[in-house]
């Protein structure tokens, strides 16, 4: 299967993100490739993970990216997601504008908080997805501007300032984790065709590396059936993460 892209490793990354997860909502908001993960893995290996068409209803069958759902299974109003987020039931995967080796996030401001040089979003839900739910990361574009030594503005908090679990990071060079005694950022794997010194060189600070680094898994023929005829016919995986 060499026609695999760059983009389909990065969704089945994704995907893998939300094993053993049970029946907890799935939320990708950070883009196309996470939202095709969580929906991949829902009709794969996680058949009781809930997952949206982007707006308050819980999708039955799989919905294509861009598309919503024809057929409901439940009603998902923001209030009853709240509840689910307070309680710890909900899964999410963010796209944070800067990040620490700790996972302490940021997508609130660039430079100082009472006078920064660009605004962002604003904190909205990292502090309350980081401190109660699992939460991993998507980063399209890994480099040291974002992968940075120190965050101008904690977002949402890391390991070190008492996140409820940061699971992982996927980005289009790697998959990064936290499985380190001090909570440090660690290379898990690294895509088909990236080193470690590729990985190493767009990193901010210093990551854990392990003696030996495995190469990130391809998406079986199956899963890549899903992708390309089911879920993503239009390919827009492939605007986020050019082949």
């Amino acid at each position: 299967m060499s026609d695999i892209t760059r983009a389909e490793v990065c969704a089945a990354a994704c995907a893998d993100l939300f094993r053993g997860d049970g029946e907890i909502v799935a939320a990708a908001v950070a883009g196309f490739v996470p939202m095709l993960g969580s929906r991949l893995a829902r009709a794969t290996f996680a058949p009781d993970l809930l997952t949206t068409d982007g707006g308050p209803s819980l999708s039955a069958e799989p919905v294509p990216l861009g598309r919503t759902a024809e057929t409901t299974e439940g009603w998902l109003p923001f209030r009853d997601h709240l509840w689910l987020v307070l309680n710890g039931r909900r899964h999410v995967v963010m796209g944070p504008s800067q990040i620490d080796a700790h996972g302490n996030t940021n997508i609130s401001c660039i430079g100082d908080w009472e006078r920064p040089a660009r605004q962002l979003l604003g904190v909205r839900g990292g502090p309350g997805n980081t401190l109660l739910n699992p939460t991993s990361y998507w980063v399209p574009k890994h480099s040291a501007r974002v992968f940075t030594e120190k965050v101008d503005m904690v977002s949402g908090v890391g390991w070190d300032r008492g996140a409820h679990e940061i699971r992982a990071v996927v980005t289009n060079l790697a998959v990064l984790d936290f499985d380190t005694p001090d909570r440090r950022m660690r290379l898990r794997s690294v895509h088909p065709g990236v080193s470690v010194a590729d990985v190493v060189a767009a990193t901010g600070f210093e990551l854990a590396v392990p003696g030996e680094v495995p190469e990130t898994r391809l998406p079986d023929a199956e899963e890549l059936r899903i992708m390309r005829e089911v879920l993503d016919p239009k390919g827009l995986r492939e605007r986020e993460v050019p082949a």
